[in-house]
């Protein structure tokens, strides 16, 4: 079973933070598959059981590489029905929109028809994983138990 983590990284912080939860995703027993947008593909979409999607905070939402991604992918919506998304999200700003980042990529997997889940209760028990900067040892390690929740519910569905 296949969980795409998907991100887009400018300064590399979104980027450490993907292959934390990749960790996660590969310590459930699930095979991650780690992408930056730019190397994404409509088969990565479809094989996986569940997508992970993270981004810098760009004016309170994700990065237009990451939206370009949900766009140009718009005609997999029904293939992508009923698998498990989640999001994570880096910023610069210790109150500089990573929720909101954060919900802007949960809006385009609620339009995918994905079911949606936050980061575990033993993480922040919140919308996703976060990080101001580069991730601490504490949004690794939350980042770690997101990938490994999304992988468990993939395996339960």
């Amino acid at each position: 079973m296949k969980v795409l983590i998907l991100y887009y990284s400018k300064s590399g912080n979104t980027g450490k933070l993907a292959s934390a939860i990749a960790e996660g995703v590969k310590g459930a027993g699930a095979e991650p598959v780690l992408r930056n947008t730019d190397e994404v593909s409509k088969d990565d979409f479809r094989e996986a059981a569940g997508i992970i999607a993270g981004s810098p905070v760009y004016f309170g939402v994700m990065a237009a590489q990451l939206k370009k991604v949900f766009d140009d992918f718009v005609g997999l919506r029904r293939e992508m029905e009923d698998k498990v998304g989640a999001a994570f999200a880096s910023g610069n700003h210790h109150s500089g929109g990573k929720e909101t980042t954060i919900f802007s990529i949960l809006q385009c997997m609620m339009i995918y028809g994905m079911i949606i889940v936050g980061d575990p209760m033993d993480a922040s028990g919140h919308y996703g994983v976060a990080c101001c900067k580069e991730p601490d040892a504490t949004a690794i390690a939350d980042g770690f138990k997101l990938g490994r929740r999304v992988a468990e519910l993939c395996a339960r569905l």
